[in-house]
């Protein structure tokens, strides 16, 4: 089993439901989802004529590899209706592999750790409730040095709940 990371967005519709909807997508006899960070409301990023994010990150354990992992995550981006035309524009939902344990995956169809991860607020802050130790097992820099030297973004605490009374 592999512990691994992934990044959850929404900008579209019921932003909350959206991502309640994935983490039950993703859900499976071969993915457990272990723990689930706050939900973070974030100001867009790159195309920012649009509204904001709510964004999440869920630890998981799975038995998936790495590119099938990736199918899974965009089988379930499309499930829930997300059609891309603008890169980083508005979606109905986002999933990103931030983290596959310690492997590093470099192919034309996916890189982990998260090529941008370090970059992106909306990404660690939420990565930091969970785990602000774990390295990068490129840059060897933790969640919590990489926070520290990213880049300013809005990036606010909601109340928003996500996890029902079996999780």
């Amino acid at each position: 089993m592999n512990t691994v990371y992934l990044s959850l967005g929404s900008n579209i519709g019921d932003r909350a439901a959206n991502l309640r909807a994935a983490m039950d997508l993703l859900a499976a006899p071969d993915l457990r989802i272990l723990r689930v960070s706050p939900v973070y409301e974030t100001e867009p990023v790159g195309c920012v004529e649009q509204g904001w994010f709510l964004n999440l990150v869920v630890e998981t354990e799975t038995e998936l590899l790495p590119k099938r992992l990736l199918a899974r995550t965009a089988r379930i981006e499309r499930t829930l209706g997300r059609i891309r035309t603008v890169r980083n524009g508005p979606r109905t939902i986002d999933i990103d592999i931030l983290l596959y344990g310690d492997s590093v995956v470099r192919t034309a169809e996916l890189e982990i750790p998260h090529p941008r991860m370090a970059e992106r607020r909306f990404v660690l802050a939420p990565l930091a409730d969970l785990a602000p130790g774990l390295r990068h097992p490129v840059t060897h820099r933790t969640v919590r040095e990489m926070m520290e030297a990213a880049p300013a973004e809005v990036v606010r605490l909601t109340s928003v709940s996500l996890l029902d009374s079996s999780q």
